[in-house]
């Protein structure tokens, strides 16, 4: 029975004894994801970084050889990244179609499907040279590469609890940021060493191998439990023995998420891998029109969730704006670089993001846990936006080193040291905003997530749209000092949300409860 004065998103996640309350609770059917053995988790987040890196590597592997692709196709500059504006757009629209019929007929095979329609487009985009067929052929990457923008932090939400789910959506945005950065690296080398096209022709081949590896080793995570536990304590109750009074029957309440039904599971043999291999997951109540409806009703009633997709885009035009830039401002004098060590210069981002992404997924774990110790016990969704502080500080100064140091024409080893620093720290806002608005409403996670990619996604599509112009107009001293700002502003509204964030889930727990139990009627809560 759903309590609708329980506030959504706030748990009890250490107990009397200091001890994890996992959440969600878990069925005991050996088919649960969340009972899956550790290296059955293990190999279902490698076969999601594969994908991840099948679908970012020839989406992003354009960038170090803009100048090239002006020579070749007669576009400008301005017209590429139009294009490329659109692709991300449409990583995600797309995600308003993927999403529902991931839920309804099962995550696997919109991951293949997906990873195939990349390989068409792929094989395709050379010959797209006149600017329609360019920007065709980008929206069309786009929709059909939008899964890896909502299903694959779903599947994570699928598999891990909560208390361990920051580390691993730390893991996708480092998949997320690495294969963006490796990407055009690689590209600049086979421009260079073949032939342009050869970039496009590389990644339908490399698209090829993940399709067939994840054919036999991604196995679908959909699974509907028949009720659902609701370790939420109402307002204002703590565990006993921390700073107040608490009620420590409050516990036992978790008890409550293994049904009766459950009991039916514990003789339930478990899948054969043969039976792992279907293409279809179980049939349901169709629920697509309602589930297509869900991510426009969430962005006018829930606002913490259109807060996560605002901090998330403002988080991803900064990386945006240098990918944009990075051809422009590093094949220029004073530096002159060929593609090829454009490319190069990605190294350094992917340093950073592996050092970031770690920060951003695993110590926001551990950052949760401790301040729910010192809060009694008691998480709240607000408690991982602390680790923006570390954003808030760098970025403005490194866009400053960027672009106002390229202008200036400083050794090389400043713009890059910049550029690395800029990349890296995008995990941050990609890892907190995905955190919270699964933290906040974790049973309509799979809705929320699709307003918040597509509220992202079109900021990004606006920047892509007019970075050239910007800079263009404004200058490189300029136009990187007013990001500096922007990007200041931006992230420190990350304060407010500290202190009316509880408020705005307070205003929307009927809402929510209404979408969960809805949800439960038609089996389609996760």
């Amino acid at each position: 029975m759903l309590d609708y004065e329980a506030v959504p998103g706030s748990i009890i996640l250490v107990d009397q004894d200091q001890e994890i309350v996992v959440s969600p609770i878990p069925s005991s059917d050996p088919d649960d994801p969340l009972n899956w053995s550790r290296n059955r988790k293990l190999l279902s987040m490698f076969c999601m970084v594969v994908y991840m890196v099948a679908i970012v590597v020839p989406s992003n592997s354009l960038y170090s050889i803009f100048s090239v692709l002006t020579e070749e196709s007669g576009q400008t500059l301005d017209e590429l990244n139009q294009g490329t504006g659109y692709m991300f757009l449409f990583f995600g629209l797309g995600c308003l179609i993927c999403q529902p019929l991931g839920q309804q007929y099962g995550k696997r095979p919109i991951y293949l499907l997906s990873v195939l329609g990349t390989l068409a487009v792929q094989l395709w985009s050379p010959y797209a040279k006149s600017q329609g067929a360019w920007i065709g052929s980008r929206i069309l990457q786009g929709a059909l590469g939008a899964p890896m923008e909502t299903m694959c932090e779903i599947t994570i939400s699928d598999v891990f609890f909560e208390h361990e789910r920051g580390r691993w959506v730390g893991v996708y945005a480092f998949a997320l940021m690495f294969s963006s950065y490796i990407a055009p690296l690689v590209a600049g080398f086979i421009a260079e060493g073949m032939n342009w096209k050869w970039v496009f022709y590389w990644g339908s081949i490399f698209n090829g191998v993940c399709l067939v590896f994840l054919f036999f080793f991604f196995e679908e995570t959909n699974y509907v439990r028949e009720h659902v536990a609701q370790p939420v304590p109402k307002e204002g109750s703590v565990l006993e023995g921390s700073s107040g009074s608490g009620d420590p029957e409050k516990i036992d309440d978790y008890s409550e998420g293994r049904s009766e039904s459950s009991l039916e599971h514990q003789q339930k043999p478990m899948k054969t891998y043969r039976q792992k291999l279907a293409l279809w997951d179980k049939p349901r109540k169709n629920m697509l029109w309602e589930m297509f409806k869900r991510p426009f009703i969430i962005f006018f009633k829930f606002p913490p969730v259109v807060y996560a997709g605002f901090l998330y885009g403002s988080g991803i035009i900064f990386f945006n704006i240098l990918n944009a830039s990075a051809s422009m401002i590093l094949s220029a004098p004073p530096y002159n670089f060929k593609p090829s060590m454009v490319g190069l210069c990605y190294v350094s981002p992917i340093i950073v993001t592996f050092i970031t992404s770690w920060y951003s997924g695993y110590l926001s774990d551990l950052l949760r846990i401790k301040l729910a110790k010192r809060n009694g016990g008691l998480s709240e969704p607000e408690h991982r936006l602390w680790i923006i502080l570390i954003h808030i500080i760098l970025n403005p100064a490194m866009l400053v080193l960027w672009g106002v140091g390229a202008y200036n024409g400083i050794h090389w080893i400043g713009p890059v040291i910049g550029m690395g620093i800029i990349g890296g720290l995008a995990t941050i806002p990609a890892v907190s905003s995905v955190n919270y608005a699964l933290d906040c409403y974790r049973e309509i996670g799979s809705d929320s997530l699709v307003t918040l990619i597509v509220i992202r996604n079109c900021m990004s599509f606006g920047i892509g749209y007019g970075i050239t112009p910007w800079i263009t107009r404004e200058g490189l001293k300029n136009a990187f000092g007013e990001a500096a700002g922007v990007s200041a502003a931006c992230m420190g509204t990350f304060f407010i949300v500290l202190v009316v964030g509880k408020r705005m889930r307070k205003w929307t727990k009927k809402d929510y409860w209404n979408f969960v139990q809805k949800s439960i009627d038609n089996g389609m809560v996760h």
